[in-house]
């Protein structure tokens, strides 16, 4: 049976290298990871509740990788990596400092978590000097600390009010979440409910698997052929049982489409939240559905300049009113603030078409690249722009023996620098690492050249979103 409720493992097993490399793995007790990482990060002559808020990220980041399985459901056989590109530093063998080790063990059984939520927060940071980022800033927790502010006022300046530390984690060995047999029909628990509320996220983006509707932990006729249709979309035996690997593509995929790892998380819950229109939400409203049009609201902002970013915390304050009112404007509906069925169905096309319209048209034959985003993107980037700049590289790649495959994060990394790189390089572009206009052009049109050769029926997941009429199933 899964593990519902997180826990601190004993061991967790790190990869000296970015994901895809062949490079060693590693296992130390939970403990010492995170005094490594933390000797690694930060400095132990800084404020006490500076170094208390930074460990609480490194320990909940770290949390957030065994919790979501994030690299063993892509077949890897490691929690996570050191690869800063990816993860956070880890230097194997190296010495801890005395202050580090001590908080480190004082609180190592405890993580953030947003308030109502079930799994540890993925506490985003950076060193807010040569790299800024959506989450905390090493050097700026340090300047709120010397201005007075404890660790717990500067972990809700950088995460959100509506955070809260769980302490006295219980400690356990490593348990995968596949329960260890095959589920099928007549199962009932916990797992069953788990994966009922992940194919439902799922068939948001592929409608062509139904919805699961109760989501009761009951895996009964509908559940088997939901399942056997999430089979056939995925090129899995269709018997509509959930074996080890329908299961971790199950998870794979809903981690994925869900950002749960790479963006604050949205939250692991034990209830059926899809798309569907509400009645209206308004200014004072909170829960999923506000969280829901929060995250449509930052989807369309990343295209739409016009459309400010908001704070995913399921809160209609007044920054969410406005993002809604600019929306509303932009989209020539009244700009009440509310949103009804109207603005909530457009906001949801426009999402859906933004990730459909990223490779190819609807009828599957044409190419389609995205425009230059307006800014450069280089190390410390972050968001959908990478996300599709990574997917342009990982074509080329396919077809360009010069250029390195990436993955696919929403993190401009060292990777994707030195693909980057090798593509000025083939291009005589001027090589920078970045991607300016020309780049993003030269990286879009080679990009067209390679998908326009490769057309055919896909039998793999192919690391975009595909709509119904895209490919075969």
């Amino acid at each position: 049976m899964p593990i519902i409720e997180p826990y601190i493992p004993e061991y967790i097993t790190v990869h000296l290298g970015p994901p895809s490399s062949y490079a060693e793995n590693v296992t130390v007790s939970f403990p010492d990871y995170i005094k490594n990482v933390a000797s690694s990060e930060i400095y132990p002559t800084w404020n006490e509740n500076a170094i208390y808020a930074n460990i609480y990220a490194q320990i909940s980041y770290a949390l957030n990788r065994v919790y979501t399985e994030y690299y063993r459901a892509q077949g890897y056989d490691f929690d996570i990596t050191n690869d800063t590109g990816f993860d956070q530093k880890f230097i194997y063998g190296r010495n801890f400092f005395e202050n580090i080790s001590d908080i480190v063990d004082e609180i190592f059984d405890s993580y953030i978590r947003v308030t109502g939520n079930i799994e540890p927060l993925a506490a985003k940071y950076c060193n807010g000097t040569t790299v800024t980022c959506q989450g905390l800033s090493q050097w700026g927790s340090q300047r709120l600390a010397e201005e007075g502010a404890n660790y717990l006022e500067i972990l809700k300046y950088y995460y959100g009010e509506n955070i809260e530390i769980v302490t006295n984690v219980p400690i356990r060995g490593f348990t995968e979440s596949y329960p260890g047999y095959p589920i099928s029909k007549g199962a009932r628990g916990d797992e069953v409910k788990i994966m009922q509320t992940a194919l439902n996220r799922i068939s948001d983006d592929y409608p062509s698997i139904p919805k699961i509707y109760p989501v009761d932990g009951i895996f009964g006729d509908q559940t088997e052929e939901v399942v056997r249709k999430m089979q056939e979309v995925f090129d899995l035996t269709p018997d509509g049982i959930v074996g080890r690997a329908t299961w971790y593509k199950i998870f794979y995929l809903y981690n994925a489409l869900k950002n749960l790892s790479e963006l604050y998380s949205d939250g692991l819950r034990f209830e059926d939240v899809s798309f569907e229109s509400p009645d209206v939400i308004m200014l004072g409203d909170t829960g999923v559905k506000v969280r829901t049009l929060q995250y449509m609201i930052n989807v369309i902002s990343e295209f739409n300049n016009n459309i400010p970013s908001v704070s995913i915390d399921g809160i209609f304050g007044e920054e969410t009113e406005n993002a809604v009112k600019a929306f509303q404007n932009e989209y020539n509906i009244e700009p009440s603030g509310k949103v009804r069925n109207d603005t909530w169905d457009l906001m949801y096309r426009i999402v859906k078409n933004t990730y459909d319209s990223i490779l190819f048209n609807s009828n599957g034959l044409e190419v389609r690249t995205l425009p230059y985003p307006g800014y450069i993107l280089k190390i410390g980037s972050t968001g959908e722009d990478v996300r599709v700049l990574q997917d342009y590289i990982n074509y080329i790649a396919s077809a360009d023996e010069n250029v390195d495959p990436v993955s696919v994060t929403g993190v401009y990394g060292r990777n994707t620098r030195s693909s980057v790189l090798q593509i000025q390089e083939e291009y005589g572009i001027m090589r920078t690492g970045n991607v300016n206009e020309a780049t993003w052009d030269a990286i879009a049109n080679a990009f067209k050249n390679v998908t326009s050769s490769q057309l055919t029926d896909y039998t793999q997941f192919p690391g975009y979103t595909l709509n119904e009429n895209t490919g075969g199933e």
